[in-house]
């Protein structure tokens, strides 16, 4: 089958109650791996190319990696378009072969945010493509998104039936507590979810489609390998995923994945080396990356999210 869009994807889980995962890719061995656990789980995808990825591997080379996942495995796999910060990008994705984009107005005023991702809806939807928008600032720091802790806004529930009518967006991603970037919280603190917004979010948009952004949980041991095998990694926790296995079985459709497949990959490639100094082959070193990877999203699809036999 062609690449997909989130809808029917999404319409599924929510009625199934569990959630897709949406993986970040910049290469080919972590789209493979990703790739290679939902093949054996029988899982649907959502591939993401973040701006920075585009300017660092090529749009073109992305798109067409992900259409040979397509091809080699069957599944539904949509590609989608992570924190497009602008028209200019969002329109270049969707006619470059994206099937999803999210255009992210979160940093403008209400108004401001309404009317770019309105006009960012007209253009997709006119090409057959899904969009997803944005209300709520999470802290943290992926790609070009910065936002301080002190700037962090929850999502207000107040809003999200305005938003979702006035724009026409397919599904929304909320601030809940999630956080981008793997330094989140110290060992000690007790991070959780306000599942008290996401249900009232649930109640003003029934059968509407969730989405978390941020919701890495950062595994300990990945942190842990790296520092063994020189890195310098402070200790930091994330939302512990029992949380996340709540929100994927309320409103929440779509949760993302990034950080904890970095920190797979360069702890498998930081052992790998002080294993094998003098090894220089990347597809020595890569392919126990690229298996780690694999570990990783297996358990995110088995044990939190809950999308195995989904496909």
């Amino acid at each position: 089958m062609p690449l997909v869009t989130t809808k029917k994807m999404f319409e599924d889980a929510y009625k199934g109650g569990y959630a897709i995962g949406a993986f970040n890719v910049n290469n080919m061995e972590i789209i493979q791996g990703i790739v290679g656990a939902a093949e054996k789980l029988n899982a649907p995808l959502i591939l993401q190319v973040s701006k920075g990825a585009r300017k660092y591997a090529n749009h073109t080379y992305l798109v067409k990696l992900v259409e040979a996942a397509e091809i080699e495995t069957g599944l539904p796999i949509a590609l989608h378009l992570d924190h497009g910060p602008d028209f200019e990008t969002c329109k270049s994705c969707i006619d470059g072969g994206f099937t999803s984009v999210m255009i992210d107005g979160s940093s403008h005023p209400y108004e401001e945010n309404v009317a770019l991702t309105k006009q960012v809806v007209e253009y997709a939807h006119a090409h057959g493509v899904t969009v997803e928008g944005e209300l709520g600032k999470l802290a943290g720091v992926e790609d070009d998104v910065k936002v301080a802790d002190d700037d962090a806004l929850f999502t207000n529930p107040d809003e999200v039936e305005d938003f979702v009518t006035r724009t026409g967006v397919d599904s929304l991603a909320i601030a809940i507590g999630t956080s981008h970037g793997a330094y989140k919280f110290k060992p000690g603190q007790d991070p959780k979810l306000r599942l008290d917004i996401l249900e009232e979010v649930g109640k003003r948009l029934p059968g509407f489609p969730i989405v978390l952004h941020g919701a890495s949980s950062v595994p300990q041991e990945f942190v842990k390998l790296v520092n063994q095998y020189g890195g310098n990694m402070p200790n930091a926790i994330g939302i512990p995923e029992s949380e996340l296995k709540k929100a994927a079985k309320m409103a929440v459709c779509k949760i993302n994945i990034d950080s904890d497949l970095r920190l797979a990959m360069t702890a498998a490639i930081r052992q790998y080396f002080f294993e094998h100094p003098d090894h220089f082959d990347p597809r020595q070193y890569l392919a126990p990356a690229r298996t780690a990877i694999e570990t990783m999203v297996a358990h995110k699809i088995t044990d939190v999210l809950g999308c195995a036999g989904k496909a």
